[in-house]
Parts: C-alpha cells; sequence; structure tokens
C-alpha cells in the first residue's frame, strides 16, 4: 500500500518570509494551505484565508440550550407534574426560577464550546501527516512551515515546490500521509 501526498511543505527563518509567501500564495490562487508558526504572526490568518469560526455559534446554541431547558424543567416541575401552591405563589414564578436557568445556561454555554472547539479542529488527532515533514518539530521553537496541501485544486507538486523555493525557502518537501 503505497502513501499518498498530503501536500508539499517549506520551512523558513523568519515570519516576514512565511507572510510574504503565504500571501503570495493566496494571490496565485491557493485556498487549501496552513500555516505553522511557534508563536502568534500578525497578519497570517488573513494570508491563508482563515475565515471566522463558529465556535461563538456553538457557545450561543448551548447556552440558549441550557437557558430553556432549565426554565422549562422547573416550570414543568411546579406547574404540570407536582404543582404545591404554598405561601399563594404562583405555579411559575420567574424570579425564582432565575438562578437555576442562569447557571444552566452558563454550564451548557462552557460544555457546548469546549466540544464544538475539539469537533470543529478535528480533535483528538493524535497524529497529523505534517508531522512527517522533515524538522517540523522545530516548528514550535524557531522554524516557521507553510504546506500547501494536495486537495487544493490547483496543486501541483512540482509547481508548488518551484513557487515555494521561490520565496527563499529554506527546505522545501513532499509530505505523505501514511
Amino acid at each position: 500500500m503505497s502513501a499518498a501526498l498530503y501536500g508539499v511543505v517549506a520551512e523558513f527563518e523568519t515570519p516576514e518570509r512565511l507572510l510574504e509567501a503565504a500571501n503570495a500564495a493566496r494571490l496565485r490562487g491557493y485556498k487549501a494551505m496552513d500555516a505553522y508558526a511557534p508563536w502568534p504572526v500578525e497578519g497570517l490568518s488573513e494570508a491563508i484565508g482563515f475565515r471566522r469560526n463558529r465556535v461563538a455559534l456553538c457557545c450561543l446554541l448551548g447556552g440558549m440550550t441550557g437557558g430553556i431547558g432549565g426554565y422549562f424543567m422547573q416550570w414543568y416541575a411546579m406547574a404540570i407534574d407536582y404543582p404545591i401552591n404554598i405561601g399563594g405563589r404562583p405555579f411559575n414564578s420567574i424570579p425564582s426560577f432565575i438562578p437555576i436557568t442562569f447557571e444552566l445556561t452558563i454550564l451548557c454555554a462552557a460544555i457546548s464550546t469546549i466540544l464544538g472547539m475539539l469537533a470543529l479542529n478535528g480533535l483528538p488527532r493524535p497524529h497529523h501527516p505534517i508531522f512527517n515533514a522533515p524538522d517540523f518539530e522545530r516548528a514550535t521553537t524557531d522554524r516557521f512551515f507553510l504546506c500547501i496541501e494536495a486537495r487544493d485544486p490547483r496543486f501541483d507538486a512540482r509547481e508548488v515546490a518551484d513557487f515555494l523555493r521561490s520565496h527563499e525557502a529554506l527546505a522545501v518537501s513532499e509530505v505523505l500521509d501514511e
């Protein structure tokens, strides 16, 4: 069984070179690419075409579900399932339902945010094909990497490698998906 090509990766010495190559790749029409750096690089997410994420939407939907569910749970227990009139209070007592409603809103929002972040990032993923790139362990210390993936419609391995070399990459190599 032969391994499929995941993409072509280039190693850069400075964040400026990485940002320059990422911008040029975006202008050239490459869309399926990712960058790896040991620290945040200003403008890199825009250069690789990173769009808004949906974690905030997961948080909002989880919070709304928790709040509505918490309120409904109390209303159902007090007004429908086991109505007991103590002290002349109404069965649907909004002020007394607020603490539990608030707490379930926060709890469900937090849980859905964590689960949404994990799911949208494709985690847990113990192995990623980019780990097969030579010297990729330096991405956490002092090197910057740009990978143009084979799933890109414009991808041609030789053309991509030549393009990345033209942007003063220290090394360019193919990455196999093993």
